[in-house]
C-alpha cells in the first residue's frame, strides 16, 4: 500500500480550497492500517454536515434493531400509528403507506415522496423556499408536503428507488418513539457521548443563538443564513461537526463500535440508484456508496467510497480497498460534485503498489 507524503494531499487540497465557490474548506484524512493521519484547511471547525446527519440515524436504529425494539421488516406504522403513515404512498386507490417497513425508509425504496427536492405541479421544490427564505418547519408539515406529491412507485417496487428526506424525518419519529424521548437526548446518549464527540452537536430550534460558531454556508454567490430551517431536519440533515469528529464517527459506524458489525455486510449488499443514471451514487440499507463508472476514469479504476454525502458539500466517506477514511466539506450547495472529485484525487494518492518481477 502507498502512502503518500502530506505535502502531496496539501497540494490538491489547496487547489480545491481555492476555487471561487468554496466558502470555508476542511478536510481530514485517517488510514488505521498505516497510522497515516493528515488534515487541512478548517478541520477542526464545525459545519453543517446536511445529509450526513442521516448515518447518525441510521446508526441509531441499527441499535434499536439490536435491543429487539424492532426489525427492519417491522411496519412504521406498528411504531408511528397507522394515521401517521397514511396517504404517503398512493397508486391506482390504493394506499401503500400503512405497509411501508423500517427496512424501506433506510433504503430509500419506500416510495413516499420527497418533501426536500421533488419537484410540486408549479416546478419549484422546498429546496427553492429554504434558498428564498428561512423558516420553521414541523414534522407534521414535512408529512404534508409529502402527501400533496405524486408517489412514483409501489414500496419495494423491483429496480425503484428515490432519495428521499421524508423517509428519514419518519426514522426519527420512530427513534423518538422508541425510546420515549427527544431526537436530540438518543442522539446525545447513543452516540455522542459514548464516542466522545465534543464537537458534534444537534442544531435545534434551542441553539439557533449558535448558528455563527458554524462555518458560513453559500448557495453561489450567496450567504445563505437558514437557522429555523436547519433546525427542522434533525433526523435528515442538523448535525453540527468537524472533519476530524466525521472521522471518528465514521470509523465506529464502520466498525461496529456503534452496533454490529455483521449489520454492514447486509446494508451494503445491495445497491439501487436514487438519483439520475449520470450520478454515480446509489443507497443500500442506510448508506451510500459514491463510485465512478469505470468510462469515467479511463487510466485507472475509481475506488468504491460507502459513506454519505450532504447538500451544502459535505462528504464523509470510507473506501474499503485502501482502509481509507475521508471527510471534508465546502460549505457550497452549488457545488455537489466538487468535494467527491476532490476525495477521489485524494484517494488515488493512496493506489496500492504494484508487484514487479523479472520476466
Amino acid at each position: 500500500m502507498r502512502t503518500p507524503s502530506s505535502t502531496e494531499l496539501d497540494r490538491i487540497a489547496a487547489r480545491c480550497a481555492a476555487k471561487p465557490k468554496v466558502s470555508a474548506f476542511g478536510a481530514a484524512i485517517e488510514q488505521p492500517s498505516t497510522g497515516f493521519t493528515w488534515e487541512y484547511g478548517e478541520s477542526k471547525r464545525p459545519y453543517f454536515i446536511a445529509s450526513i446527519t442521516k448515518l447518525y440515524t441510521v446508526a441509531m436504529i441499527m441499535q434499536l434493531r439490536d435491543e429487539r425494539a424492532l426489525t427492519l421488516d417491522t411496519r412504521a406504522a406498528e411504531i408511528l400509528g397507522v394515521d401517521t403513515m397514511r396517504g404517503l404512498n398512493v397508486h391506482d386507490g390504493h394506499d401503500y403507506g400503512p405497509a411501508v417497513t423500517v427496512r424501506e425508509l433506510l433504503s430509500q425504496t419506500s416510495g413516499i415522496p420527497d418533501y426536500y427536492d421533488q419537484k410540486r405541479p408549479d416546478g419549484t421544490t422546498f429546496a427553492d423556499d429554504m434558498i428564498r427564505a428561512d423558516a420553521a418547519w414541523s414534522f407534521d408539515d414535512f408529512l404534508d408536503m409529502a402527501r400533496s406529491l405524486p408517489s412514483r412507485f409501489t414500496p419495494s417496487e423491483p429496480g425503484r428507488a428515490q432519495y428521499c428526506d421524508t423517509n428519514y424525518q419518519l426514522l426519527g419519529r420512530v427513534i423518538e418513539v422508541a425510546t420515549a424521548g427527544s431526537f436530540a437526548d438518543a442522539l446525545r446518549r447513543r452516540v455522542l457521548e459514548p464516542l466522545g464527540l465534543q464537537h458534534t452537536w444537534l442544531f435545534t430550534p434551542q441553539t439557533l443563538d449558535r448558528y455563527d460558531e458554524v462555518a458560513p454556508l453559500r448557495h453561489g454567490r450567496i450567504p445563505l443564513r437558514i437557522p429555523k430551517t436547519i433546525a427542522s431536519f434533525p433526523p435528515d440533515g442538523a448535525v453540527v461537526s468537524t472533519a476530524t469528529d466525521q472521522l471518528r464517527f465514521l470509523r465506529a459506524f464502520i466498525t461496529g463500535e456503534l452496533f454490529p458489525a455483521q449489520y454492514l455486510t447486509e446494508m451494503t449488499a445491495q445497491w439501487n440508484s436514487v438519483f439520475s443514471p449520470l450520478v454515480p451514487i446509489h443507497y443500500g440499507v442506510g448508506l451510500m456508496r459514491y463510485r465512478q463508472p469505470r468510462w469515467q476514469t479511463p487510466f485507472a479504476p475509481a475506488p468504491a467510497m460507502i459513506g454519505h454525502s450532504g447538500a451544502f458539500g459535505t462528504v464523509l466517506y470510507y473506501v474499503p480497498d485502501r482502509d481509507l477514511y475521508l471527510a471534508a466539506t465546502v460549505n457550497q450547495m452549488r457545488a455537489v460534485s466538487l468535494p467527491h472529485i476532490l476525495l477521489l484525487r485524494l484517494a488515488y494518492r493512496f493506489r496500492r503498489q504494484t508487484v514487479r518481477t523479472s520476466a
